[in-house]
């Protein structure tokens, strides 16, 4: 049994890469946990401001499309469960996506401008995550009408557009850059 349970964790560890950036990405999830239902702006019963997919999209960046995912996925419901919310796995899925898709995309540009592979990366996040899969799911589950949904792309845009300006700030930082060099070093 012990030997079982060993080569469990090791496996679990090898998504991440390392011990390092798997709890880099566990302080990330709990980031955006506090972002999403502790720090944000509510309009109305149905509209809600928040840097949530910031940490997830930094885990996706950082630390690649699958790491992204498991953090964008242990946010929502290790989050849900702190508020007391059910899970909707539309949602879920959603911050799957927005978990997967940046470190995708940044990954598969090869050439280009920083500045423009983050804000491809960052707004794809938010175009599937957000804008689509989450919508649909508040549709499906919450009946949201359609008014309320249509009013997810402009804040999203805004939101995507300062959380790429966030994550290129902290690109350009020559200690921050350093220091995250040295988790990805094995």
């Amino acid at each position: 049994m012990k030997a079982n349970s060993t080569a469990t964790v090791r496996s679990e560890i090898r998504i991440f890469g390392s011990t390092k950036v798997m709890v880099l990405c566990a302080l990330l999830a709990a980031m955006s946990i506090v972002l999403g239902k502790f720090v944000n702006i509510s309009i109305g019963d149905s509209i809600r401001i928040s840097f949530e997919n910031l940490p997830i999209i930094m885990a996706s960046i950082f630390f690649g499309p699958i790491a992204g995912a498991v953090t964008g996925a242990s946010a929502d419901i290790v989050g849900c469960f702190l508020k007391g919310y059910s899970i909707n796995p539309f949602i879920t899925l959603g911050a799957v996506c927005i978990g997967f898709f940046p470190g995708l995309l940044y990954r598969s540009y090869a050439k280009g401008k920083e500045i423009t592979k983050l804000l491809t990366s960052v707004m794809s996040a938010h175009v599937v995550g957000s804008m689509i899969v989450k919508s649909i799911g508040l549709m499906a589950v919450y009946h949201t009408p359609m008014k309320v949904i249509a009013w997810r792309v402009p804040i999203y845009i805004i939101i995507g557009i300062v959380e790429t300006i966030a994550v290129h700030t902290l690109l350009r930082n020559k200690a921050f850059k350093a220091e995250l060099e040295k988790v990805m070093r094995k």
